[in-house]
């Protein structure tokens, strides 16, 4: 009995259940099954159906996509008590990007059917989707109004205050991965970096980067 109980107070942490009340989130949380993933492993890949929502008990996993010539772009990154694979189990069709894990994970998973049922019967579940989807699009939008708009350091500063706020100030993130998320090449990110680390904002490691949290915030509030 032990694991429902720890998914229904993650659940019951997380925006999207929150406002649903204990019944309902102990409900969901008896339909979800755990997933352990190494390092590396991928969970699913573009094209796939969408069979299940994802959320993550403990890891992290890069939702990432590609080109025609193999190159790698990172849309998103989620850690602990986040949701992700909504728009593919709503709407059953593909999964549009592919699901790495970063690091050894070990996922909640929710399978299509059960959701589905669960939303027919709870209003306010459907009500918080439609929501977080709004949200997701806001970030979407705001995402590319910087690239149009702001130059690259206060897009890098954002990004990397985005990510610290979520996985702390140590983060295990590569340039190459950092670059998919901002929009820009590799070689543009290392320059900045670079910059940065000679001012004491960051320090930089092998596929790791730590950062001053409150200089970033300073660079941000130049835009």
């Amino acid at each position: 009995m032990g694991k429902p109980l720890e998914f229904a107070t993650l659940l019951g942490m997380n925006p999207l259940f929150s406002g649903l009340d204990g019944e309902a989130i102990a409900a969901i949380a008896r339909l979800c099954q755990i997933r352990k993933l190494p390092a590396g492993r991928t969970l699913f890949m573009k094209g796939e159906p969408g069979d299940a929502l994802y959320g993550v008990r403990r890891g992290q996993i890069r939702i990432e996509t590609g080109t025609a010539t193999g190159e790698r772009m990172t849309i998103e990154v989620f850690g602990p008590g986040d949701l992700f694979g909504e728009i593919a189990v709503l709407d059953g069709r593909p999964r549009t990007a592919d699901a790495v894990a970063q690091e050894d994970c070990e996922l909640f998973v929710l399978p299509r059917a059960e959701f589905m049922a669960m939303l027919e019967r709870e209003g306010r579940l459907a009500i918080r989707i439609i929501e977080l989807l709004c949200a997701r699009l806001r970030s979407t939008n705001e995402r590319t109004e910087e690239m149009m708009f702001q130059p690259l350091p206060v897009r890098l500063a954002r990004r990397l205050e985005a990510l610290a706020a979520d996985f702390g100030s140590d983060l295990q993130i590569t340039q190459d991965e950092l670059a998919g998320l901002v929009g820009v090449t590799r070689e543009s990110v290392n320059r900045q970096l670079q910059e940065w680390r000679a001012g004491g904002i960051v320090q930089l490691g092998r596929g790791r980067i730590q950062v001053d949290v409150g200089r970033l915030a300073a660079v941000t509030r130049k835009a």
